[in-house]
């Protein structure tokens, strides 16, 4: 039988490293954002004020969670995977650093996780054909604004 949503699991005090007084109620949420946005396990760990410990425990614990978190790596890849396409596309090989952006690793990242990805985005809802257009749609909108806008304006430096 799975745990309720929020329900308090027990932990050892040994697995605790790095939580500090009392933990957040909404930390499975702060984690799995985080976890969605980075693909880091430890770091959305940190930003929710647990153990990487108690994280996958209660991974292990609570199937919802475990689900949530599939997905939100999925979509934690898949930012991870337009950003490589964005910096080859641009010729952005510039980190915020100053250093270099390393692609041969980012692919072979990418391609050590392709599998958890997958699966995590089989676990991500279906959507209606009729959204998807409406998102493209949007999308197409945006960007005949965007190319208006940056025309007018370079009219504007010519005039």
């Amino acid at each position: 039988m799975a745990k309720l949503p929020g329900k308090r699991v027990a932990i050892r005090p040994s697995l605790k490293q790095g939580e500090e007084g009392r933990i957040n109620n909404n930390w499975r949420r702060l984690f799995l954002d985080c976890l969605a946005e980075s693909s880091n396990v430890t770091l959305s760990a940190s930003k929710a004020g647990v153990s990487t410990s108690r994280a996958y425990k209660v991974r292990r614990e609570e199937a919802e969670f475990a689900h949530e978190w599939l997905v939100a790596l999925a979509e934690g890849y898949l930012h991870l995977e337009m950003e490589v396409v964005r910096r080859l596309r641009e010729g952005d090989s510039k980190t915020a650093d100053e250093g270099r952006f390393d692609f041969a690793n980012a692919i072979r990242l990418l391609a050590a996780h392709r599998d958890n990805a997958a699966r995590g985005a089989g676990e991500v809802r279906d959507v209606s054909a009729a959204e998807v257009r409406a998102s493209i749609d949007r999308k197409i909108e945006g960007i005949r604004q965007r190319i208006a806008r940056q025309k007018a304006a370079a009219e504007a430096k010519t005039a």
